[in-house]
C-alpha cells in the first residue's frame, strides 16, 4: 500500500511539473529541469545538449522524453542553475553566486568579451557603480560568430561604433525574466531606440530574436541575460526591409498589388516568410499569371506567407501548426540549424528584423488551396491516376476554369484494372463531378447530388463515414479558388437499376433471381424502399444437396423466410461497416456486421464482392448461405450472462430463428447445414 502512495505521489508530481504552474513560461521549464536535477544534488538543473553544437536548452516535458531538439537526438547534462555554484566535496551546487556588480558578473557568466569590449569603450564605471541596469550580453561565442568585417568596424571606432552597439544591449532598469512579456518592447540606453521581447509557450526568451541562453545571473546593481548573438538596433519597418532588397522585388510587386503595403507598415508583431524573385521563377508562367491577375487568389496566396504573431528562428524546437493571415496553418519546424516550412528546408534567410516583425527568406513559393484549380489540387495528392483520367476524359478546360464544382476524386489505389478511355469511362469520369461546389460538412444522408454527366448520386451518412454512392470520403475536403475536391476511397459506380436488374444481370445469380420469384419477391426487389441484400451466389446455392435445395425450392413459404433473413432495412455499403454495426433483417432479426483485411462479413459470412449499386439499394455477393449466430453469441444482451443450451441425444429443442419467433431454428439449420437426418418441425 506504502508503495501504491508513493507511485501516486510521484505520477502527481509529474503531472504538476508538466502544468505551467510557474510565473512563465521559461520559469515553467527551469522548475522543470530542476526537479529533473534533483537526484543529483541541490540546485542541479537537467540540461539537453545537441552534440557537435554549442546549443544547450532547459527541458520540458516533451523534450525530456523525446530526447531530440530539431530533429536530432541529444545527450542529458546537469549543470548548476543559474545564480549557484558548486563546492569542493559538495554535491550538486549548494552555494549561491556571489554578488557583484554587473561588470564582475560578466566575466561569471561566460560573457568575458562584452566585459573586455565595454573596458575598451569605457563603459565600466557606468556597470559597476551605483543603478540599476539590465545588460542583455553577448556570449563569447557570439561575438566570435559575427562577420570579420563588422567586428572590425566596431573595435576600430570604440568611442563610437563599439559604444553605441554595447549600449543598445542595455536597458536602464532590472528587467527579471518575469518581466520579459510577449511582444513587450522596452527602450534601450542607445538613442531610445526599443529592444523587441519575445517569451514562447517552450520557455524561450529572445530579445531582437537572439535566445537568452543564461537569464536571471543576478547583479549588485542590475541584472545580466546571456544571449546568443550580438543584436543590431531597428528602426524601419518589416515593409520598408522588403521595399529596399532587390531580392524582393516580385514580392515588393505582388503586395502593392494585393493592397497589402499599408498593413505591413503598420504596428503589428507580423512574421514573413517572403518569396524571393528565384521563387517566384519556380512557378509555372500560365498559374502565376493566373493567380497575380485574380486579386482575391493573390491576396490569399500573400497571406498564407505571413503569421499572425512574430515567431523567431531560434524560438522554433519542435515542429508546430501556426495560423496565417489567409486562415490555414503552416508547419514551421526545424531540422538541426535549419528551419522548415511544411517540413521542407526553404528557408534561406532568417531573422531580418523590423520594429513591427520579422523576415525569412524562402526559395519557394507557396501556394494556398484556395488559390488553386481542381487540377492544380490533385497535383499535389494521392489522386494522380485520377488527374490524368480527368484530362483523357476531356475535363481538363472545366477543372482550370472558374466554375463552382465539386470534385470526387478517387485515390490512385482505387483503380483497378483496364484505365483505357473509352465512352463508358469517360462517362464515369464526367460522373465524377458534380454541378455545385459543396462542403462534406453541409451533405445530409438521402441528399442527391447532381453530376455533370446527368446522373443523381446519393449521400449515406454512417456513424463512421460519409459516402457519396458505394465511395467513401478518405481526407479532408480542399477547397480551391472556385471548387472543392473530394478525396473518395472508390471509384463510383452509379446505380444502374433496381436490385433486381442487378442480379439478373449478374450470372453468378441465376439460381437467387429464379428463388425470388419462386418466393414471390420479385416485386419487392423493385420497389424503391431501400434495401441492402447479401446476394446468395449460384456457388452458395449448388453448395447445398441436391434433395436440400430441391425441397427448399419448392416450398415457397420456407424460401422467403430464408430470403428475408439475407436483406436487411435500409442502405448499408461496405464504408458504413463496423465492427459493432447491426442490420435489421425482413424477417425481423439482426445481421451482426463487421470489417477484417478490407473484408465485409455477416453473421461471420465473408462477402465476395460488395457495393453492387441499385437505385433503390444494395448488393453485396456471398458464397455460403447465412445463418443465425449461436445463442451464446448475442450481442443484443452483450451485458447479460449467456443463455444455457441445453442439448438432447433423442431431438433438438425448438429455438426461434430469430428473436421475432416467427420461424424455428432447427428447420434453418437443418437446411443451411444439410443434417436430412433431423426432422423437420414447424414453429409457429
Amino acid at each position: 500500500m506504502k508503495r501504491l502512495t508513493l507511485v501516486a505521489l510521484a505520477l502527481i508530481l509529474t503531472a504538476t511539473i508538466c502544468v505551467d504552474g510557474a510565473k512563465s513560461p521559461y520559469q515553467a521549464v527551469l522548475t522543470h529541469s530542476r526537479i529533473r536535477g534533483r537526484p543529483h544534488g541541490p540546485n542541479v538543473c537537467a540540461m539537453q545538449k545537441i552534440p557537435l553544437t554549442d546549443k544547450k536548452y532547459f527541458t520540458n516535458c516533451k523534450q525530456w522524453y523525446h530526447r531530440r531538439i530539431c530533429g536530432k537526438p541529444t545527450v542529458v547534462s546537469y549543470e548548476c542553475c543559474p545564480g549557484y555554484e558548486k563546492l569542493p566535496g559538495e554535491k550538486g551546487c549548494p552555494a549561491a553566486l556571489p554578488l557583484v556588480d554587473i561588470y564582475n558578473t560578466l566575466g561569471m557568466t561566460g560573457a568575458s568579451t562584452t566585459q573586455m569590449y565595454t573596458d575598451r569603450a569605457m563603459l565600466r564605471e557606468d556597470i559597476d557603480g551605483p543603478g540599476s541596469l539590465t545588460f542583455f550580453a553577448p556570449s563569447n561565442e557570439a561575438w566570435s560568430a559575427l562577420p570579420h568585417e563588422i567586428l572590425d568596424a566596431l573595435v576600430s571606432n570604440v568611442n563610437i561604433e563599439l559604444l553605441n552597439a554595447l549600449h543598445y544591449h542595455m536597458v536602464n532598469r532590472r528587467l527579471t525574466s518575469d518581466d520579459l512579456k510577449h511582444g513587450s518592447a522596452f527602450t534601450s540606453m542607445y538613442q531610445d531606440f526599443d529592444v523587441h521581447i519575445h517569451h514562447y509557450p517552450n520557455g524561450i526568451v529572445t530579445v531582437n530574436c537572439a535566445r537568452l541562453i543564461k537569464t536571471d545571473q543576478h547583479a549588485t546593481n542590475g541584472i545580466v541575460h546571456v544571449v546568443d548573438r550580438v543584436i543590431t538596433a531597428i528602426s524601419n519597418t518589416v515593409h520598408s526591409f522588403i521595399d529596399t532588397d532587390d531580392d524582393l522585388e516580385t514580392l515588393r510587386t505582388a503586395l502593392a498589388a494585393a493592397g497589402l503595403t499599408t498593413m505591413l507598415e503598420s504596428e503589428g508583431q507580423y512574421t514573413v516568410f517572403a518569396p524571393t524573385n528565384e521563387a517566384f521563377e519556380k512557378i509555372p508562367p500560365d498559374t502565376l499569371n493566373r493567380i497575380l491577375g485574380d486579386p482575391i487568389a493573390l491576396r490569399d496566396l500573400l497571406n498564407y506567407h505571413i503569421l499572425k504573431h512574430m515567431q523567431c528562428a531560434e524560438s522554433v524546437v519542435t515542429g508546430t501548426p501556426m495560423e496565417t493571415l489567409q486562415g490555414t496553418v503552416l508547419e514551421v519546424g526545424c531540422d538541426g540549424d535549419h528551419m522548415t516550412l511544411n517540413n521542407k528546408a526553404i528557408i534561406t534567410k532568417t531573422d531580418q528584423l523590423g520594429t513591427n516583425g520579422v523576415v525569412h527568406y524562402i526559395n519557394e513559393l507557396l501556394i494556398p488551396d484556395s488559390a488553386k484549380t481542381l487540377l492544380e489540387l490533385m497535383e499535389d495528392s494521392k489522386v494522380t491516376t485520377a488527374n490524368k483520367m480527368f484530362v483523357e476524359a476531356g475535363l481538363g478546360p472545366r477543372l482550370t476554369g472558374a466554375e463552382a464544382l465539386t470534385l470526387l476524386a478517387p485515390l490512385d489505389d482505387a483503380f483497378k484494372g483496364s484505365l483505357a478511355m473509352d465512352g463508358e469511362m469517360k462517362k464515369l469520369m464526367h460522373n465524377h463531378v458534380l454541378n455545385n461546389q459543396l462542403s462534406s460538412r453541409a451533405m445530409y444522408h438521402g441528399q442527391e447530388l447532381d453530376t455533370l454527366g446527368g446522373l443523381k448520386l446519393r449521400v449515406f451518412v454512417y456513424r463512421n463515414n460519409l459516402c457519396i454512392e458505394n465511395a467513401c470520403i478518405a481526407a479532408h475536403d480542399r477547397t480551391g479558388r472556385f471548387a472543392t475536391m473530394l478525396t473518395m476511397d472508390k471509384v463510383l459506380t452509379p446505380p444502374t437499376g433496381t436490385i433486381m436488374d442487378v442480379l439478373k444481370a449478374d450470372d453468378r445469380f441465376s439460381l437467387l433471381t429464379g428463388a425470388l420469384q419462386t418466393a414471390g419477391m420479385t416485386e419487392q426487389m423493385n420497389q424503391q424502399n431501400l434495401l441492402t441484400i447479401f446476394a446468395p451466389t449460384d456457388d452458395a446455392f449448388n453448395a447445398l444437396p441436391k434433395p436440400e435445395l430441391n425441397r427448399l425450392l419448392r416450398d415457397s413459404q420456407e424460401l422467403s423466410s430464408v430470403l428475408k433473413y439475407h436483406i436487411g432495412e435500409g442502405m448499408l455499403v461496405s464504408g458504413g461497416v463496423t465492427s459493432h454495426t447491426r442490420m435489421q433483417t425482413l424477417l425481423g432479426g439482426k445481421l451482426e456486421m463487421g470489417m477484417r483485411n478490407y473484408t465485409v462479413y455477416a453473421n461471420r459470412v465473408p462477402v465476395v464482392e460488395a457495393d453492387l449499386m441499385a437505385t433503390n439499394g444494395v448488393v453485396h455477393a456471398v458464397n455460403s448461405f447465412i445463418k443465425p449466430l449461436p445463442p451464446k453469441v448475442d450481442r443484443e444482451q452483450s451485458d447479460r450472462p449467456a443463455p444455457r443450451v441445453r442439448s438432447s441425444s433423442s431431438r433438438v429443442k425448438k429455438t426461434t430463428l430469430v428473436s421475432s419467433g416467427s420461424r424455428n431454428e432447427d428447420l434453418f439449420q437443418k437446411v443451411m447445414k444439410s443434417r436430412s437426418s433431423r426432422t423437420m418441425t414447424r414453429g409457429q
